[in-house]
């Protein structure tokens, strides 16, 4: 049986992962900690003689920068690299820059915890006049106003990125394409729940952790047959 993989990969520890914030859309950078796990994660794929043909990531330089270090460990530089808000972390709104434990303590642990990890309860939105509202942002200049998210639940970011997997990734698997994708815990975990069909409950369970490559294995009809993590 003929199997077909595709690598996905959540991005190193960024600096407000370290210092414990909401993050979402915000383009944080890689901390030192990230850049690491980013450079482990690629000398582990270059062990393993992973090489693609085609990669995927956000618009968020936490992710792009992951990529970056991966290709050039892999002495892939040139690869052709799609870059999409549809990959992008969930928003999340109001809470974001925020950090965790302060919003906490001032809104109780057990309504963060619902925003957090609840599949279809969005955190509080984020107002269109906030300098925080991606609409100010120039890379996502081209994008309807109405596709910019206030505050995004699990349950709608998955109804931005499957469309993307079924649309343009997906057919390049079909075509028997070797494809990373570098994304988010957010963005990741509603892929992954598509591909192994985990119920709305379930999939809040699954933490997926920073630099480490996933690898999905696709049989002969290009379904997904297991998942692991590369060792």
């Amino acid at each position: 049986m003929k199997i077909h993989k595709i690598v996905l990969i959540r991005h190193g520890q960024s600096e407000w992962n370290e210092l414990n914030k909401f993050t979402g859309w915000y383009d944080a950078n890689l901390s030192e900690k990230g850049k690491k796990e980013a450079k482990s994660a690629a000398i582990l794929l270059k062990k393993k003689k992973f090489f693609f043909n085609y990669a995927y990531t956000s618009m968020l330089k936490r992710a792009i920068y992951t990529l970056r270090y991966i290709l050039d460990e892999l002495n892939q530089p040139w690869l052709s690299v799609k870059k999409t808000w549809r990959l992008n972390e969930r928003h999340y709104g109001a809470l974001e820059g925020l950090n965790k434990n302060e919003v906490s303590q001032k809104y109780g642990e057990k309504k963060v915890t619902l925003w957090r990890r609840s599949f279809d309860i969005t955190p509080p939105k984020i107002d269109e006049t906030d300098q925080r509202f991606p609409k100010n942002d120039i890379r996502y200049s081209n994008l309807n106003i109405h596709q910019i998210p206030l505050g995004e639940s699990l349950k709608t970011t998955v109804k931005r990125v499957i469309p993307y997997w079924k649309k343009i990734i997906y057919p390049k698997l079909k075509e028997n394409k070797k494809i990373l994708i570098v994304a988010h815990g957010n963005s990741l975990r509603a892929l992954i729940q598509f591909l192994n069909k985990i119920d709305n409950k379930e999939i809040l369970n699954l933490d997926i952790p920073t630099g480490t490559p996933i690898v999905f294995d696709f049989n002969e009809h290009y379904m997904p047959i297991k998942w692991y993590y590369l060792k």
